[in-house]
């Protein structure tokens, strides 16, 4: 793992910024947690690349609101997004 911003998944509709802080926060200093859309899925930028490999190894796959958590490594996007060449 090469990063330090977790990609989580999976959320359910009812978790909030603070949850999501005060469960990564037990591996770790959280610099910054971001919730996409309706709650599909966040991001959680830790302090240290250990820091996160240690949140995602032992947070994939917990149960938060009911629902199991998906916790992978982010991938930054591709910019500046192109159209299809094959129009």
């Amino acid at each position: 793992m090469q990063g330090r911003t977790l990609y989580v998944g999976n959320l359910s509709s009812t978790v909030s910024k603070d949850s999501l802080f005060d469960l990564f926060s037990g591996y770790g200093s959280v610099i910054d947690v971001k919730i996409v859309g309706p709650n599909a899925f966040g991001f959680i930028e830790m302090s240290s690349q250990t820091e996160a490999e240690n949140a995602k190894n032992s947070l994939h796959g917990h149960d938060l609101d009911g629902k199991e958590l998906k916790i992978g490594e982010a991938r930054p996007k591709n910019y500046p997004r192109g159209r299809n060449p094959r129009r």
